[in-house]
């Protein structure tokens, strides 16, 4: 019974991860939760108590996956530039993953305190993987810094997600350069 709980939970999840990267927030209903996985829609609230729970849920799972990915492209790297250019780069690749689709449409919608504080535990968790390596680089705020490096990536990420009319590897190579060369230098 409780393997079976367990299997339709994470039925819920991709569902929500689906309705979540292909409609937005919106898209993410009971109705639409039951439809995808033929559960009865009284059977979905068994599960989750509202659609913020869906949310919590989704960011206790998703972020950990995302931001160990993250993570290990960094450790892949040498020195404090390797790693920032490898939390940029692996970040924005993960744009067309459903997992981070599905992030992006939870942090855009209106969730309630708890669905918001756990968004802002997890984008922290991920900040603070790059805030050593901007202190190497003699950073006075390098945690000020970090969350100002995110608000790149972040930029980026939306310009790729609107199918900009760059392709994703030119805006990821101009994000690396604003990050490490700053808006008055050019790259050597």
């Amino acid at each position: 019974m409780a393997e079976h709980r367990t299997m339709q939970r994470g039925a819920l999840l991709d569902a929500a991860r689906s309705l979540l990267s292909e409609g937005g927030t919106e898209a993410l209903t009971f109705p639409a939760l039951a439809e995808r996985t033929g559960l009865a829609r009284s059977s979905v609230y068994e599960y989750f108590r509202s659609r913020a729970a869906v949310v919590e849920e989704l960011c206790a799972v998703d972020f950990p996956v995302w931001a160990a990915e993250v993570e290990a492209a960094m450790e892949r790297s040498a020195g404090p530039e390797g790693k920032i250019e490898a939390y940029i780069r692996r970040q924005l690749e993960l744009v067309g993953d459903r997992r981070h689709r599905a992030v992006v449409a939870i942090s855009a919608s209106e969730l309630d305190a708890g669905a918001r504080e756990k968004i802002r535990a997890a984008h922290g968790g991920l900040v603070a993987m790059i805030v050593e390596a901007l202190a190497e680089l003699g950073h006075e705020q390098p945690r000020l810094a970090a969350m100002l490096l995110q608000g790149i990536v972040d930029a980026a990420a939306r310009r790729v997600e609107l199918g900009a009319a760059e392709v994703p590897a030119a805006i990821a190579d101009s994000a690396v350069a604003l990050a490490l060369h700053g808006v008055s230098r050019h790259p050597a």
